[in-house]
């Protein structure tokens, strides 16, 4: 007593040993006559500023007995030394778990300063987990088990956060911590089936118990009841495209028909003029009019001629989509999916365009 009092007059900021915190009891009496004992000594070198000795008996006593004392002590100690991580970790804490003391009350705003300057040299993340009782890592170190008492004090960067847990899928996302800021981290777990609940769900109502069960649904076989039927394919899409596909072939002929005619009147033209001696380069005022109308009549044969090009690749494309569609397994099946078949025409190329989800 004399000389935890003494500790108080002669160094404010060092906190005398406390009775433990409930939820970090230590294993057994040894080892808090031992952590007692490093506490001490961390104590007296932390007074003669040897910080990194202070901190190696500090650390001994925390793995041996997590007491607020002890934090509060381990804390000024990594702020001295500038790793301010492991300080904010270890003030916040001590502060969490503050007694309600008065031999220790004014140090409260020594760690409170502290803890806020090493907050603002590193980031933090507030963790929360839909299950509890998780065991949450953070850059594959473990932290703790949901639900966190505190934020989690990170270096600026990039981090990998998981959990885990049995009976559930793990889960895992990188957040970026900044300096002097706290970021939000949601961890949403989903539970999954093992092979063994799968199979009492197969049997469950004593299947699969010798002589029980009579009547009950066998593992590996639907349960008795009424199967709906697989919904009727729609027939009307098949007829229509079917119906234009046959609209587009009879443009098609009647435009080749056409182009084949014109194409006909073209050639009479022509020799028409050549056995009346003219020609159509250069032609002088006497087969203007005649040049002009074979002119038109081969602009005809080309549009007619691209027109049946045109109709008969939407006939062919209108009939593919036709088949498809009719062969393509009803909706509710495993390779299920909506097809549509268009045609494309640009200058220079035609094509089609098949669009789905398989």
């Amino acid at each position: 007593m004399l000389f935890s009092a003494a500790t108080l007059i002669a160094v404010p900021e060092i906190a005398a040993a406390q009775t433990v915190t409930p939820q970090a009891a230590p294993a057994n009496a040894d080892a808090v006559t031992r952590a007692d004992e490093s506490y001490r000594r961390g104590l007296r070198l932390y007074s003669d500023k040897k910080y990194v000795e202070a901190e190696a008996e500090l650390q001994s006593a925390w793995e041996l007995n997590p007491t607020f004392d002890v934090a509060y002590n381990l804390g000024n100690t990594k702020y001295q030394l500038k790793k301010y991580r492991e300080a904010a970790e270890h003030l916040s804490f001590a502060l969490r778990n503050w007694p309600l003391v008065k031999t220790v009350a004014k140090l409260k705003p020594t760690a409170e300063q502290r803890l806020a300057e090493s907050r603002a040299q590193v980031g933090a993340l507030r963790v929360t987990v839909s299950a509890a009782g998780a065991e949450v890592l953070v850059d594959g170190k473990a932290v703790g088990r949901a639900p966190l008492e505190g934020e989690v004090f990170v270096e600026p960067g990039e981090h990998r956060v998981e959990t885990r847990l049995e009976g559930y899928a793990p889960v895992s996302q990188t957040v970026k911590g900044a300096k002097g800021e706290t970021a939000d981290v949601g961890m949403a777990m989903v539970a999954v089936k093992s092979e063994a609940q799968t199979a009492g769900a197969k049997t469950e109502g004593g299947a699969g118990a010798a002589g029980g069960g009579v009547g009950g649904p066998v593992m590996g076989q639907p349960p008795a009841g009424p199967v709906e039927p697989p919904p009727k394919k729609n027939w009307v899409p098949v007829i229509a495209l079917g119906a234009a596909s046959a609209v587009g072939l009879g443009v098609g002929i009647a435009m080749t028909v056409a182009s084949n005619n014109a194409s006909a009147d073209g050639h009479a033209q022509a020799d028409a003029i050549l056995k009346a001696g003219g020609g159509c380069p250069d032609a002088p005022a006497a087969y203007s009019r005649a040049c002009s109308d074979l002119r038109s009549t081969a602009s005809r044969v080309d549009t007619f001629g691209r027109a049946a090009t045109v109709a008969y690749t939407a006939s062919g494309v209108l009939a593919i989509a036709a088949v498809t569609y009719a062969l393509w397994p009803r909706s509710g099946t495993k390779a299920s999916g909506k097809v549509r078949v268009l045609p494309e025409t640009q200058v220079g190329y035609r094509g089609i365009v098949v669009q789905g989800a398989w």
